[in-house]
């Protein structure tokens, strides 16, 4: 793989995905060894041209020769297209290069959300835009929501099988209600917590995914499906804890988080 030499990537140290993607740039040798640096740590003077909020946004690429710099999904396309010149078309076709640069837009905006960090948050850090915060919000909760819908229907038996809008209205009356208890708690804290929340809503939905097509092949008894829901849920309420310490927001949250589904699981089984 061919690397591309005398330039440094700057990502974001309080990112875990971050930090994550740019080191297997340098260890499988897309970047050499000396090719990332967090964008906190550099001296401001050291890299003049490097505009520093931009690059908290969209992670940059500084050549060290030239002082040239990209950001964002250029900077991810110039290191590929360099280890694998086929794709280089691709990466200069304006209607895809468009298209990924709001892929990456709504997944570097909201990436805290997706893999959280313990931070001091201090320091410049990306600009919050609510129009990707709200993007994420609707696209899990519309996958999530799908997802439930197919699941739903290997319960059959044991709980009445819903639809599309049943599952819609049970995961944004969440959204809803969990927005409604940390505007009271910490309303600063708003999106951070809805992303989080809904992460955890997303993951759940990716773990029982994986049971669908397993069920076909099994056609077990809907106990065991179940039983695989119950446990999946048992992970999403230690994880919605580990976020809540995260965010430091107590154990208000998980206790509402609790009530509502304890709620509308009892509506479903019992009216």
């Amino acid at each position: 793989m061919k690397t591309l030499n005398d330039h440094y990537i700057l990502y974001d140290a309080e990112c875990p995905m971050c930090k994550m993607y740019t080191n297997v740039f340098v260890q499988t040798g897309m970047l050499d060894a000396n090719g990332r640096e967090a964008y906190q740590h550099i001296n401001a003077a050291a890299c003049p041209m490097v505009d520093r909020q931009r690059a908290a946004n969209e992670i940059a690429l500084v050549n060290r020769q030239t002082g040239e710099v990209t950001y964002g999904i250029k900077s991810l396309f110039k290191i590929i297209g360099n280890a694998a010149p086929v794709f280089k078309p691709l990466f200069t076709f304006a209607p895809f290069v468009w298209f990924m640069s709001k892929v990456y837009a709504f997944i570097s905006y909201n990436r805290r959300v997706i893999i959280p960090a313990a931070c001091d948050r201090s320091g410049i850090q990306p600009t919050f835009k609510l129009k990707y915060h709200i993007a994420y919000l609707v696209f899990t909760w519309a996958v999530t929501s799908y997802i439930l819908t197919f699941y739903a229907g290997l319960l059959q038996g044991i709980m009445p099988v819903g639809n599309l809008y049943r599952e819609a209205l049970i995961c944004g009356g969440q959204i809803i209600f969990q927005g409604m208890v940390i505007s009271i708690i910490a309303k600063d804290k708003k999106w951070d917590y809805l992303g989080n929340m809904m992460t955890i809503s997303f993951a759940g939905g990716l773990l029982l995914l994986l049971m669908l097509p397993a069920a076909k092949v099994m056609g077990a008894h809907p106990v065991s499906y179940a039983g695989y829901f119950i446990a999946v849920a048992g992970l999403m309420f230690l994880e919605h804890i580990r976020r809540s310490k995260l965010l430091n927001i107590g154990w208000a949250l998980t206790i509402t988080w609790s009530i509502y589904r304890a709620a509308i699981l009892a509506v479903i089984l019992f009216l």
